[in-house]
């Protein structure tokens, strides 16, 4: 049992040492996470090939991981201790505060925390009382009262009660602390063997809850911003010492890795931590349901029809599973392309499973590109489906950087909204894009914000399909649309009739539409364009007059309306192209390079 000598003589400041350790080894191992995967994976992919190679960087590849998890791990440690120190400073300070109080009035307390004091002098004594002094020990009933009875009406026996109730709970609330700490601290460590396994990242996420169950008010969740801006969400970063943005990004990886703002080196970080324990979750989820059942069976007749096992073993989320699996294994795939043919490290700008799921990722660091570029996919966009878009950017940072000799870029998948999932009737709702174009716009600003001002990166918004809708609806909300060029393919209108209605100026306007793309037609049926008073042309030739709806394509809209050499709705970004290098010569400024047509 602890006694209030040994919380005197206890030596918090020890913990924080031993929390300043730990808090190296997690950042060292953060550090060499980084370092084994751009410095020594990278350039493996880049010059070497063959089975010597492949085995070189699956190793690399779990080495990374495994500096993922000791980053985590060993954050979870130093959060722990760091509050325990904190905790156990302020029982102590309220223990030495009692015993100053005591010895200034030259009370003794004893080795049991009761406290002898002298019998005040110019009292009435009662018959058979004691004359020269008293013991007062904690949880006493009723505190000194000035000018109560004889019993209670010595000022010294009150003043002794007090100390020794606050000795009292000084000792119990050390003792409390040093229980619920012991437990934590306890659990926190790893089994032996060189691999990262899935119970490894599901024991971590229950670590994590119960350290943050554990500091209690040391790392306040509630003072994490939420639904401010970026500059607010900087401010609270920039405000924190050292200690606590370590802290909070160790026990809320996901409130931080979500924070428009924040430096994206840290949102990085936190999303990869959520991004290694939420697949581990997904795949004990997953295989708890048994082998996937077929999904039609025959009946005794002979004929197909639908297997009753199967709608159980999808009712319980096995086809959900089984597309989160896929969209977060597009991201890890990405992560493992670094260093081939060039390509720059990714950054993980946001990650969660909520609605269908979402999945921010970028190709190079946005806060110190020359260019950026931010693309918004369409209709049924999701995390299930985020490959295809991944690589739509991938191959837009290659065009984009060849054209841009002695500068930066990062081009970015932005599936950061609700998207509509079906043609019709999702897609022909205009909600999801004023719903969408808050969060685009925050995340435009957050760049904008880490950036260091409006000119720090030249800015280009990409929106295919509905995504062009979101992109209108961000365009032309009130406020600064953070981006200097707009780029659309496939759009089906951006719910305004001009493009000069549009935050970028009409000059910045650029718009694609192959001849057997029907979407833009589909747009106008559905009113997602917007209604000018003018002429409506093709090709020069008038064949509509007066309240025109248009859409981007339209000559009528005013936008650049760049050449296009491939087919149907999704050919925008094919390789080689000059759908694709147009959309580059935008988003690196190289406006003279852009194919129009007439």
């Amino acid at each position: 049992m602890l006694t209030w000598q040994q919380l005197r003589d206890a030596k918090p400041a020890e913990y924080e040492d031993a929390a300043e350790g730990w808090s190296a080894v997690s950042n060292r191992a953060d550090a060499a996470r980084i370092r084994t995967e751009q410095e020594m994976a990278g350039p493996l992919r880049a010059t070497q090939k063959g089975e010597a190679q492949t085995s070189a960087e699956r190793d690399l590849t779990r080495l990374g991981r495994n500096y993922q998890y000791i980053h985590s791990e060993c954050g979870l440690v130093r959060t722990t201790l760091s509050a325990l120190a904190s905790e156990l400073s302020a029982a102590q300070k309220k223990l030495k505060q009692a015993l100053d109080d005591a010895a200034g009035l030259k009370f003794t307390v004893n080795e049991d925390g009761s406290v002898d004091y002298p019998r005040s002098t110019g009292l009435p004594v009662a018959s058979g009382a004691s004359t020269g002094s008293g013991v007062a020990e904690p949880g006493a009933p009723v505190p000194y009262l000035p000018g109560a009875g004889e019993a209670n009406g010595d000022p010294n026996r009150g003043k002794a009660e007090d100390i020794a109730e606050r000795i009292s709970q000084a000792v119990t609330s050390a003792v409390e602390i040093d229980s619920r700490y012991a437990k934590i601290l306890r659990r926190l460590k790893a089994p032996d063997g060189l691999a990262v396994t899935d119970d490894m990242l599901l024991d971590e996420a229950r670590d994590m809850g119960d350290v943050q169950k554990a500091v209690g008010a040391y790392l306040d969740k509630g003072s994490i911003p939420h639904g401010k801006s970026p500059a607010d969400n900087k401010e609270w970063w920039d405000g924190l010492t050292q200690e606590q943005r370590e802290g909070y990004a160790t026990l809320y990886p996901a409130e931080i890795g979500a924070l428009d703002g924040l430096p994206s080196v840290i949102r990085d970080s936190a999303n990869r931590t959520v991004l290694d324990e939420t697949r581990a979750q997904v795949e004990h989820d997953l295989a708890a349901l048994g082998p996937e059942p077929p999904k039609t069976i025959l009946d005794a007749g002979g004929r197909t029809c639908s297997n009753p096992e199967w709608n159980v073993w999808n009712a319980k989320g096995g086809t959900r599973f089984r597309d989160q699996l896929k969209g977060m294994a597009a991201i890890e795939s990405r992560f493992d392309q670094t260093g081939v043919n060039g390509l720059p490290p990714a950054y993980l700008l946001g990650f969660d499973l909520k609605g269908n799921g979402h999945v921010i990722l970028a190709n190079g660091n946005p806060d110190t590109a020359d260019n950026t570029a931010v693309y918004v996919p369409g209709t049924k966009s999701k995390l299930a489906g985020a490959g295809g878009d991944i690589a739509r950017m991938t191959r837009m940072w290659k065009e984009a950087h060849s054209m841009s000799v002695g500068q930066t870029t990062s081009t970015i998948t932005w599936i950061g909204y609700d998207a509509p999932q079906s043609i019709a009737p999702e897609a022909m709702e205009k909600h999801w894009a004023y719903e969408g174009a808050p969060r685009l716009n925050r995340f435009l600003d957050g760049l904008q914000t880490v950036q260091g001002g409006a000119g720090a990166s030249h800015t280009t918004v990409v929106g295919h399909s509905y995504g062009s809708t979101t992109v209108g609806a961000a365009s032309k909300a009130p406020g600064h649309f953070a981006a200097d060029d707009i780029v659309v393919a496939g759009s089906p209108g951006m719910l305004v009739g001009d493009a000069s209605d549009l935050d970028v100026g009409k000059s910045h306007v650029w718009s694609e539409a192959a001849g057997n793309d029907a979407v833009p037609l589909g747009g106008k049926i559905a009113h997602l364009g917007g209604y000018k008073w003018g002429v409506q042309t093709w090709n020069g030739v008038p064949y509509d007059a007066g309240p025109i709806q248009t859409v981007p394509s339209d000559e009528a809209f005013g936008a650049h309306r760049m050449h296009v050499d491939t087919g149907g709705h999704s050919g925008y970004w094919n390789e080689g192209s000059e759908s694709l290098k147009n959309q580059a010569a935008v988003v690196v400024g190289r406006y003279d390079y852009v194919q129009e047509d007439n």
